[in-house]
């Protein structure tokens, strides 16, 4: 196909009569001309392509669902590929946004420069089993795409640690809110390590915009931090359960940004050691935040002293809402998903769906202490305990109803049981 191309641009160069010019240099005339013509189908020619195939074994929809795929397989497929000189294509052409994540070694290690994943997005429809794409490599260098998801340390409002997508916001609290006033200033002064939720109505980032403007408790249409989180676990914190107390650690000690969207931000909360009933205990939470997605995947890996096993409390706040707003609260436990949700209906601000989903054998049942509602789970030292934690305002359009926020979170725990499967061939 190529050679039939390359004969018909040769035929049709105007050439220059032979009679008037010597063959030489009508020839060298005439050589720039056709490698012009001829530099896009060579370069077309050379581009490598792999075709990926993304396997589901779920009947339900899986909207936003994140492809991951192995660098190193794309760097054996594609000996030429690099990391913003390709372009990933759906199954009818479309040119889709991708994003790499590099390797990280442990949690000590700083990230190195191998590139260890490439993602990008589908929307399965209910009942799709498979979806192939093609990764292709190209001249060009890939276009910045909207970011979708990210997270960040915010030193200018007390060491918080705030994170988003297009669906919900979250924070959670660093050292200089836990430190005493020491200078009678008024500083507010709050020990937790809860997980607090910011309510969007809109798709773009908001987090730089609301910590700058400094007010956020009040919707001005891009939505509110509404949530009360205080002491409790709010959305999502631990802490080690005896069967009786729940012994819970201080406001995070250090973090460390892995990835920064624009699909996907990672990144980890430490925790300095806390004593659990004589035991002690540290943690590092590890998040992952994809685009389009109100649950937030969690590893939380612990070091436990003297002991190698424990019981693991993931919380939600009993009264995250202000007094003012009379709140409804139901609460719905489901143990065969390992799921508790909440659904908060509010005087004036709209209903607020929040939930915990362990997905694993990890899953130990449900307690209460007096300020939160409480999944179960085991953990072992050293091995990270996986589970999710979200929210979704009703306001933000996508679940205006309790039973549309828990068919969501039904959906959610079957997916993280049932991951996609990927298989990378070369295009020969």
């Amino acid at each position: 196909m190529l050679s039939i191309l390359i004969a018909s641009s040769i035929a049709l160069i105007p050439f220059p009569a032979l009679s008037s010019t010597p063959a030489d240099v009508t020839f060298r005339n005439l050589l720039p001309l056709c490698l012009f013509l001829l530099a896009p189908l060579l370069t077309a020619a050379a581009n490598e392509q792999a075709t990926v195939t993304a396997t589901n074994d779920l009947s339900i929809a899986r909207p936003s669902e994140t492809i991951t795929v192995p660098w190193d397989k794309i760097a054996h497929a594609l000996p030429d590929a690099r990391t913003l000189n390709l372009v990933v294509r759906d199954a009818n052409g479309n040119a889709l946004p991708y994003q790499i994540i590099n390797r990280v070694v442990n949690q000590d290690a700083k990230p190195d420069t191998t590139h260890e994943q490439l993602i990008f997005q589908h929307d399965f429809a209910a009942g799709e089993k498979t979806a192939t794409f093609t990764i292709e490599t190209t001249d060009q260098v890939a276009p910045p795409v909207p970011i979708k998801a990210s997270a960040r340390f915010v030193p200018e409002r007390y060491d918080d640690f705030a994170w988003e997508n297009d669906r919900i916001g979250h924070r959670t609290y660093g050292p200089a809110l836990a430190a005493a006033d020491t200078s009678s200033s008024g500083k507010e002064v709050l020990i937790s390590s809860g997980l607090d939720v910011w309510c969007k109505r809109v798709s773009y980032p908001i987090v730089d915009r609301w910590y700058q403007r400094q007010h956020y408790h009040h919707d001005r249409g891009e939505g509110m931090d509404m949530y009360e989180v205080g002491p409790s676990r709010g959305c999502g914190g631990t802490g080690v359960w005896d069967g009786q107390q729940l012994y819970v650690s201080r406001n995070f000690a250090g973090w460390r940004v892995l990835a920064n969207g624009p699909i996907r931000a990672v990144f980890e909360l430490r925790y300095e050691t806390w004593a659990a009933d004589n035991v002690y205990i540290a943690e590092v939470k590890r998040f992952t935040v994809d685009a389009g997605h109100n649950l937030n995947q969690v590893e939380s890996t612990f070091t436990i002293a003297g002991d190698n096993e424990i019981t693991v409390g993931i919380g939600l706040n009993k009264q995250p809402a202000k007094s003012d707003q009379e709140a409804k609260i139901a609460l719905t436990p489901k143990a065969d998903d390992g799921s508790l949700s909440q659904w908060i209906e509010e005087k004036t601000n709209g209903e607020l769906g929040t939930a915990i989903i362990v997905p694993g054998d990890a899953f130990q049942g449900f307690a209460e202490d007096t300020r939160n509602n409480l999944v179960l789970a085991t953990a072992k030292s050293g091995q990270p305990l996986r589970y999710l934690v979200g929210a979704a305002w009703s306001r933000r359009g996508n679940f205006k109803t309790q039973a549309a926020w828990e068919a969501h979170v039904a959906d959610a725990g079957a997916r993280a049981r049932s991951p996609i499967t990927i298989t990378l061939t070369p295009k020969t």
